[in-house]
């Protein structure tokens, strides 16, 4: 897929050094319970990519048009962990600290659910993060999401005691 700006893509031999510094930055990965191991990285990777051929969907690798640099990863995600609103699809995304600030999360997003929405025949589309995630619940609003405090959660893949525990939701329907 391609927007404005940003070719999303499936994962390339080359994306694993990147991927693997941008999983290993403390800033980008604050909101998350721990920042990962290259072999985690590259686990990651994997999973991804036999996430593409069983469901045809999953977080694509982003790259900058112009200049073909490697800045992170949008798209979906299907969650079957025990919450109230499992099993779903989720829009995700990951940037690089360069990344920040120019909008490509809100773009790439877009994109994603757009074809969730109208090649996947999905009727609803979830994000998730933790409630001190300011960055991403701000993309998650511009992207028309909403939120009812009724439907925050503690994750239960992030350990008990976390402050990252807490989770807010947003939900966005077909239109």
């Amino acid at each position: 897929m391609e927007t404005e700006r940003l070719i999303m893509r499936r994962w390339r031999e080359e994306d694993r050094e990147p991927f693997a510094a941008m999983n290993a930055d403390p800033e980008v990965m604050e909101h998350f319970p721990a920042r990962l191991t290259r072999a985690q990285s590259d686990m990651m990777i994997d999973r991804m990519e036999r996430g593409f051929e069983r469901d045809g969907y999953g977080l694509w690798a982003l790259e900058v048009r112009e200049g073909g640099e490697f800045v992170g990863f949008t798209g979906l995600i299907y969650w079957d962990f025990p919450a109230h609103f499992t099993p779903a699809v989720e829009i995700g995304w990951r940037l690089t600290r360069s990344a920040w600030g120019h909008g490509y999360a809100t773009e790439a997003a877009r994109a994603a659910l757009a074809r969730g929405f109208a090649e996947l025949n999905l009727a609803e589309i979830v994000s998730m993060t933790a409630v001190r995630n300011v960055r991403s619940r701000a993309v998650m609003e511009r992207l028309g999401m909403t939120r009812d405090p009724a439907d925050d959660f503690d994750h239960p893949n992030v350990p008990e005691g976390s402050p990252l525990r807490r989770t807010v939701l947003y939900r966005l329907s077909r239109p």
